[in-house]
């Protein structure tokens, strides 16, 4: 069995918040791998575990408008407005693509210099490039995790056909170097093998089981919706339930995109909590909305980590009719479904979760067996074993 190898994990993402790289670089250390990440936006003094070190590359903060979070109305309007809007829209993607080269290059040096290692683990497609790179120079094994199908999300500004399918490409080319390639979902594994990829494994977005899961609500006191406030979300039908779901409660609970706009209606919001704390939060309201747009192939594939937070809390879902999560829902019977964009389908479905709410707290504590970090965490460990 391999041991004691030497992995540099690289990603875009804002390590601190990133449960997914927290959990996979636990799991390796305690492996009796070691583990450097260099990642973004890393607060200062920000420690994961022993065995693990981390450090920290900026990232441009992007096309943003200011006075960011949720708006009542959607705000000014006029020629201008509209003018500035559509020149926004026009430069988002080649703005997002320069930003995260950027990205690359600032890392490049950091890597350079804290190598070499055994294993380069490239999380998500924007770091897979630089990661090849210097797998290759280190001869090192590279390691590919995806964590979303990186050129099929919905993504805002106008449509880019052609660089998705260059992308595509690319990515099927870079990802052959790796010897291993995790990712989120079996529905995205097939499509990634369908891509010519040959080793492809899935490692859910699962949280570790709780050590105590307390007596369900008798009946639910409301829907909370924990997670990320922003377009894609479905969150405009959430309001629309809402308001037809009155006087029962609608929470969210998410750090909120900064330009994102959304009339709340009757929703209430609460302040962002730590991961730990979602969970008595889930418990005190009883439903976990798992919300998500049918507008691209990689929500149509997604497991959000919402729904396996839901599962750790041993609290019921609500979750959008997509052919991923109906598959989990249903087969563990985790909740109900609903139509994305429809509203009277969301709040049907809330009508009849509450109606059959013993039943589905039975079966999402049931699924807390399978549905679990210490399950999906064998998947890493015994990959890294057999590089």
């Amino acid at each position: 069995m391999a041991s004691d190898m030497r992995v540099l994990m690289i990603a875009q993402s804002p390590i601190a918040g990133d449960s997914r790289i927290l959990r996979e670089a636990t799991a390796l250390a305690d492996a009796g791998h070691t583990i450097h990440i260099i990642g973004r936006d890393v607060p200062e003094g920000f420690e994961i575990g022993p065995g693990i070190t981390v450090e920290s590359v900026s990232r441009s903060s992007g096309l943003r408008a200011g006075g960011g979070g949720l708006a009542v109305g959607h705000g000014r309007r006029g020629p201008k407005v509209l003018a500035k809007r559509f020149g926004r829209w026009l430069l988002l993607p080649e703005h997002r693509l320069r930003t995260e080269k950027q990205w690359r290059l600032a890392a490049a040096p950091k890597v350079a210099e804290a190598g070499p290692f055994d294993v380069v683990h490239a999380h998500d497609f924007n770091t897979l490039e630089l990661a090849a790179e210097y797998a290759e120079k280190w001869q090192a094994v590279l390691v590919y995790d995806s964590h979303e199908l990186w050129f099929d999300r919905a993504l805002p500004g106008r449509p880019t056909p052609f660089w998705r399918a260059r992308g595509r490409k690319f990515e099927g080319e870079l990802a052959a170097k790796a010897r291993v390639v995790f990712t989120v979902s079996d529905g995205i594994a097939v499509r990634l093998r369908d891509r010519g990829l040959k080793d492809v494994r899935v490692i859910r977005n699962t949280f570790p089981k709780a050590d105590f899961v307390p007596r369900p609500l008798e009946r639910p006191e409301g829907l909370l919706y924990a997670g990320r406030v922003g377009a894609g979300r479905d969150l405009p039908t959430v309001v629309g339930a809402a308001r037809q779901l009155q006087p029962f409660r609608t929470v969210l609970m998410g750090s909120v995109d900064p330009n994102y706009r959304l009339d709340l209606g009757p929703v209430e919001v609460v302040a962002e909590r730590s991961i730990d704390e979602v969970d008595d939060t889930l418990r005190s309201y009883g439903i976990s909305l798992v919300t998500l747009t049918n507008t691209c192939e990689n929500h149509r594939l997604a497991l959000p980590n919402k729904l396996f937070h839901a599962v750790r809390a041993g609290v019921p879902v609500v979750a959008a009719d997509l052919p991923e999560l109906r598959s989990v829902v249903t087969s563990h019977q985790l909740g109900t479904l609903y139509t994305p964009g429809d509203p009277g389908s969301l709040t049907a479905a809330v009508r009849g979760l509450i109606e059959n709410y013993s039943v589905y707290t039975a079966g999402i504590r049931e699924a807390a067996d399978e549905l679990n970090w210490e399950h999906d965490s064998e998947v890493l460990v015994k990959a890294y074993s057999e590089l």
